[in-house]
């Protein structure tokens, strides 16, 4: 392992051991509390532009395999662990965390801290950082990171999302037959990708629908047209990455698509685009959730979920005047689910799919499908 240099925009420089690639990056910081799932975690489109702080200490112990990858590739600009685990062991694995991470550019971090970081993070919020393994200078570095632009400023989801349309046809991985299910499909809907993950389509098809993923860049008078043929009966708003204020043309088209009655369902930024597209801008939440143990409370239902959670961003309380809200966040009491009142449109802010994680929520998959 080489000596790599981190700087953060609070000032704070650090010199850790890398693994994966090599190179230097810039992105901003944010922590994951999972037990399991870093290579769902490595791989899920919505980390594009984020260093991932692991929480949990041992990271790499049971390798990486092609069944657990939630996109096409990893998108992250890089993770952080306490110790990496060079040797994994596991029956399902294919590869190593480092052979991964490697072939994706993406930079490895260990022999950190990660329990001061996260501390870090948690008490003055998610922050800007530089990391790299070619340049040790202190003054070279914050000028690489001061001349970089911020998160908040990168449309990620060109990166991230299909350039091709094509039908999703898997539906739930058994663990028991190592094969995904192929369930019966009885409704059409179009799914716009911001940079969904695998699971996510796998939930939509169990739950009896035909999904065609098309890219973020198709308009929205082709997606009506569709509708009022009768070629679909609802589209889906995926998760993604970045901040959802700054994609004026998806917020524009979700507009469109509200004002021609189409039912809609978004997750994660496709229900924060769901909320703007409404009127009601996001806020930035000081450090974000991002985890496999977060409560949230069915309203309907009174029942607590245990969910996983990846988000920066939070829509508004008083967008209870269009919308009911039906799941509410039991760390801080934010919002995690709306009903719209004078649309056939509903969203969550967790993730019903897990991956990794509980999969307590995963029946608002079937909502969405007794909803169409």
């Amino acid at each position: 392992m080489n000596k790599v240099s981190l700087y953060f925009e609070n000032g704070l420089m650090l010199e850790a051991k890398s693994f994966g690639a090599e190179g230097t990056a810039v992105g901003e910081i944010v922590f994951n509390t999972s037990m399991t799932g870093y290579q769902e975690i490595v791989t899920d489109p919505s980390y594009a532009g984020q260093f991932v702080t692991f929480t949990m200490p041992e990271i790499g112990n049971v390798g990486c395999n092609a069944q657990d990858m939630e996109s096409k590739g990893a998108h992250c600009k890089g993770i952080i662990v306490r110790e990496y685990q060079p040797r994994y062991s596991n029956f399902r694995a294919e590869e190593s965390l480092d052979s991964l991470l490697k072939r994706e550019n993406v930079l490895g971090i260990t022999a950190v801290d990660t329990r001061f970081l996260t501390k870090m993070l948690r008490n003055e919020g998610a922050m800007m950082m530089v990391a790299s393994t070619e340049v040790h200078d202190k003054e070279a570095l914050q000028k690489i990171l001061a001349e970089s632009p911020r998160i908040e400023e990168i449309n990620y989801i060109e990166q991230v999302s299909t350039k091709e349309p094509y039908v999703h046809q898997e539906g739930r991985y058994d663990a028991r037959t190592f094969t995904y299910e192929k369930p019966e499909t009885n409704k059409k809907i179009i799914a716009l990708d911001f940079g969904v993950k695998r699971n996510i389509l796998n939930e939509l098809t169990h739950a009896g629908m035909e999904v065609t993923v098309v890219p973020n860049s198709m308009g929205a008078d082709k997606i009506i047209a569709k509708f009022e043929a009768g070629e679909c009966e609802g589209v889906f708003l995926s998760n993604g990455p970045g901040d959802p204020l700054i994609l004026k043309e998806e917020q524009e088209k979700i507009k469109q698509l509200i004002a021609a009655k189409v039912p809609m369902f978004g997750i994660c930024l496709g229900h924060q685009l769901l909320s703007i597209s409404h009127g009601y801008d996001t806020y930035k939440l000081k450090f974000g959730h991002h985890g496999g143990n977060h409560p949230v409370k069915n309203i309907q239902t009174g029942s607590v979920e245990i969910t996983a959670q990846n988000h920066n961003y939070n829509v508004p309380d008083n967008i209870t005047e269009v919308a009911e809200v039906t799941h509410v966040n039991l760390f801080d009491n934010t919002i995690e689910g709306l009903r719209y009142k004078e649309a056939p449109v509903m969203s969550v802010q967790h993730h019903p799919e897990a991956s990794p994680g509980p999969h307590e929520s995963a029946y608002i998959f079937s909502e969405f499908a007794k909803m169409l």
